[in-house]
């Protein structure tokens, strides 16, 4: 099949819909599929491509410089250019303007639709927007995503309550469940020791780890005031926190007012490849907390490279967690995320049984299996030829490379 993914975010842009892409993509190539990527230019080479990519035009957007805008202009011309090509399915990962280019293609080829439902948005803007009334805000991005999935032909959502919050939308348009799952075998090479002697973490060191994009819905915040606690018992302990984003600055002044300077690093991203890979297989606890999550990846990362977890579980990261022996699950709240937190730094025993059954957890969402879904999802949208949601248009010529 030919396949083209359409999306506002790609790396070297780091958070999940970028990790779920990539995962997305280089399964598909190793199905034998061909895959295209359109995504904003940000300004730096891609390294070795293992799928054509497609840059376009972009500009910084003033409020969050991490992000990049496609520039309508070149969003328009690239229509024109992509509709000469038989794709099988054009996929959709983000909102906004490459939704918009996804759309107009479609109206010009007639070739079937699908939106990828990444982000929890009414909890997501809420964390933005608290002086906001909570229902006219309800009520806003909910006829968005009204109108966003009403205008593709099926919706892919990671986790069965992701689901059941679309429905409760009043939105109909068919989905299919699928998670995004991880490449195993790039989960099993970490290195801890090595980890630990490039940051100075001594062997026998207790070090916490969050992994995450630093920004106000990930509820970091929550994990300092845990840390804050754990203080109060633990002299030698560290707190890694993995990653950047737009609260970086003001979490550091917020762990300098707590006064854990001395307990709590901040590294900025890691290689996905390398350094990551060993930052988990060193911790001796991850710690996570964010109530916005449509699945959680971190967690299914951290299980893979046998990091036992102490983790809330509120929408997607419930579907993570269900039945996981790898996971202590806690209550929203400080103090009792702490104690579950210290049980582990005090037991060396529990610590090795979750940790030994982190890898097996992490088998159920074992990206291969997961693809396959996809696939036979695409082909059941490719057989039924032109989209119905664009029906005004001249259909396209698909053609099968697998």
């Amino acid at each position: 099949m030919n396949i083209l993914m359409l999306s506002d975010v790609y790396f070297p842009r780091v958070n999940g819909v970028s990790t779920s892409m990539q995962t997305f993509c280089r399964e598909l190539v190793a199905l034998g599929h061909a895959v295209t990527i359109v995504a904003p230019d940000y300004g730096v080479a891609d390294e070795a491509p293992e799928f054509e990519m497609i840059r376009l035009p972009a500009r910084r957007i003033f409020f969050d410089p991490e992000d990049r805008l496609i520039r309508k202009s070149a969003a328009k011309a690239v229509v024109g250019e992509l509709a000469k090509r038989p794709w099988d399915v054009i996929h959709m990962h983000t909102p906004f303007r490459a939704h918009q280019i996804g759309l107009a293609l479609a109206r010009a080829t007639g070739r079937p639709t699908v939106e990828s439902y990444h982000t929890y948005f009414e909890e997501y803007v809420a964390n933005y927007l608290p002086w906001f009334p909570p229902a006219i805000l309800r009520f806003f991005v909910r006829r968005f995503s009204r109108k966003l999935c009403g205008s593709v032909d099926h919706l892919i959502v990671p986790t069965t309550e992701m689901a059941d919050v679309l429905r409760g939308y009043g939105i109909e348009t068919p989905s299919t469940v699928v998670p995004t799952g991880i490449r195993l075998d790039e989960f099993a090479r970490g290195d801890a020791a090595r980890f630990r002697l490039a940051h100075g973490i001594g062997a026998a060191q207790p070090m916490l780890l969050t992994v995450s994009r630093l920004a106000i819905e990930k509820n970091i915040d929550f994990l300092l005031e845990v840390t804050k606690i754990l203080k109060s018992e633990f002299d030698d302990f560290v707190f890694v926190i993995a990653g950047e984003g737009p609260d970086a600055p003001r979490l550091k002044r917020v762990t300098r007012s707590l006064g854990l300077d001395q307990h709590v690093r901040f590294l900025g991203n890691l290689d996905r490849d390398t350094t990551l890979l060993d930052c988990y297989s060193a911790a001796d606890v991850f710690m996570f907390a964010s109530s916005t999550e449509t699945q959680g990846l971190v967690l299914i990362e951290a299980m893979a490279c046998g990091a036992p977890i102490v983790s809330t579980a509120v929408m997607g990261t419930a579907t993570v967690l269900r039945d996981a022996k790898s996971a202590l699950i806690s209550e929203v709240d400080v103090g009792a995320f702490a104690r579950l937190v210290a049980r582990l730094m005090r037991s060396p025993e529990e610590r090795r049984a979750l940790s030994a059954a982190g890898p097996i957890d992490a088998e159920r969402w074992s990206a291969g299996a997961l693809m396959r879904k996809v696939v036979a999802m695409y082909e059941r949208l490719a057989d039924g030829g032109r989209s119905s949601r664009h029906a005004d248009a001249t259909p396209a010529r698909a053609t099968r490379t697998a």
